[in-house]
């Protein structure tokens, strides 16, 4: 069925048009995610404020750190969800964030608020011992480094 809110529905994740920070550090990520799709962003459906990207991430990537220290105009939220439904705080990984110069492990299913202006990552993999989903929502209508 079509409706008036069928706009709003976001059908294809798309990944040509998603700027990927791993890309972005490198010019190419060679191995170890899925890349980044974008589930929702301004330029897929006019009027949308936030901006979320997934990858799956199946072992360690390459290039370690996977992602290199930025900050954003906007704040952001990082989620790490595993993907065993047994036990949905069981990880199967371990991440390391850095935060401005302060260095966290990630072992668990987690989700992380980074406000506007606070440098972060890298992030890097220590291990992955199981596929998960790291998802990135932007408090903006598109990802801006």
């Amino acid at each position: 069925m079509t409706g008036k809110f069928e706009k709003y529905i976001v059908r294809n994740m798309v990944r040509e048009e998603l700027p990927n920070e791993g890309v972005l550090a490198y010019g190419e990520v060679e191995g170890g995610t899925s890349g980044a799709h974008a589930l929702i962003s301004g330029w897929q459906v006019p009027g949308c404020q936030v901006h979320i990207a997934y990858s799956w991430i199946y072992e360690v990537p390459t290039p370690n750190p996977y992602v290199l220290e930025h900050t954003h105009e906007y704040d952001e939220v990082l989620l790490w969800m595993g993907s065993n439904p047994k036990d949905i705080n069981d990880l199967g990984a371990v991440a390391e964030l850095t935060i401005e110069g302060e260095v966290y492990e990630i072992s668990t299913s987690a989700s992380v608020y980074i406000p506007a202006g606070v440098r972060h990552c890298p992030l890097g993999y220590k291990s992955v011992d199981r596929p998960f989903q790291f998802i990135a929502l932007s408090l903006h209508p598109e990802y801006k480094s």
